[in-house]
């Protein structure tokens, strides 16, 4: 089976604009996504995917692949698609650009369930563990069947009860194995009505009747949504890379 690595990644972002770009520790956002990438798969196999001249330009500063793609895309996935049609390969895994910390053993464990399930899209969960982050609109929450095939995800609080308790509950882990027929379904023009009202772009999937299936993965995970999400990201890896110049 033939996978590359693309990171999708737009310069105007709702919440942080210019986020790929941002500096942590001395190196844009975008590089130490790469970074992570690299501890996983040959450097070779992984691209940006990007419709932005400065994001391009730090990328190919830093040895990085770049796939430039028009910039009216709806999601990432829509620009991993674009991508798709300029390399070839089996499988696509779409990794978020706001990724700077994404555990790199979890990216080679989406690739051995892409590989076990070739004709279907992979994703990854882990689980929620503090009733703020189970509250927070930024955090994107599944449910799954008890064969691990997404059943439904929302920003709001699921799932839910009479008594408004936190029980249990699942977030999104950002990384996707996208066959590359079941990606060409997902392209489109105009957002889905679940995706467009939930904000989250693989309910288009469901709402084409495409399975995903919910791989469980590491909370390793911190995706940058918000400023504050940048400063949490930023203290997290200053402290690893202190610990790392002390041993």
């Amino acid at each position: 089976m033939k996978y590359i690595v693309i990171i999708p990644a737009r310069y105007k972002s709702r919440r942080l604009d210019g986020k790929p770009l941002k500096n942590i520790n001395g190196l844009p956002m975008i590089v130490r996504t790469f970074n992570q990438c690299c501890k996983a798969v040959n450097r070779d196999l992984i691209y940006v995917s990007t419709d932005d001249s400065r994001i391009e330009k730090v990328c190919k500063k830093h040895n990085i692949k770049v796939i430039m793609t028009k910039q009216n895309c709806l999601t990432g996935t829509d620009r991993v698609y674009l991508a798709s049609k300029k390399i070839n390969a089996d499988v696509y895994i779409n990794l978020q650009g706001d990724e700077p910390l994404f555990n790199p053993r979890d990216i080679k464990i989406i690739i051995k369930y892409s590989k076990k399930y070739r004709k279907e899209i992979v994703t990854g969960y882990t689980k929620i563990k503090s009733r703020k982050m189970f509250k927070s609109l930024h955090v994107p929450k599944v449910v799954f069947s008890e064969d691990k095939y997404l059943l439904y995800a929302s920003r709001s609080p699921i799932p839910a009860n009479k008594k408004s308790k936190f029980n249990f509950a699942y977030r999104q882990v950002c990384i996707y194995a996208f066959p590359k027929k079941q990606l060409k379904k997902f392209y489109s023009n105009k957002k889905s009505k679940l995706e467009f009202e939930e904000d989250i772009e693989y309910l288009r999937f469901l709402e084409k009747g495409i399975k995903v299936k919910c791989v469980k993965l590491s909370d390793k995970s911190v995706a940058v949504d918000t400023k504050e999400d940048l400063i949490k990201v930023k203290k997290i890896i200053y402290n690893l890379e202190k610990k790392s110049k002390n041993l």
